[in-house]
């Protein structure tokens, strides 16, 4: 998957479309953006925890978030360089070829 944890996102598509924020879970092709796709969830109350109907931020699958680069969404793409002897690989920026990280 081309978007990870900590990755500044933009909604492209859903309920939540133009939105912004702040991945803080991404596995198995869903995302969690921070402050995105707020649901209502109703709690039974244990001993840890109060109950009644708490918001909660609910996972966005991958494809309809773009990565935010300079402020605008671009795609991701990926090269392939030899560091001592092994190959790694770099994510970039599609328009302009930056190296992301």
């Amino acid at each position: 998957m081309k978007i990870k944890k900590g990755d500044k996102v933009q909604v492209i598509a859903g309920k939540c479309k133009g939105e912004q924020g702040k991945v803080l879970v991404a596995k198995d092709n869903k995302v969690i953006v921070e402050g995105v796709n707020i649901v209502k969830k109703h709690v039974k109350p244990s001993a840890q925890q109060a109950g009644g109907i708490q918001s909660v931020a609910a996972p966005l699958d991958a494809s309809n978030v773009m990565y935010l680069y300079k402020g605008k969404p671009v795609r991701i793409g990926y090269t392939v360089e030899v560091v001592d002897g092994k190959k790694v690989k770099k994510r970039i920026a599609k328009p302009s070829g930056d190296l992301i990280d």
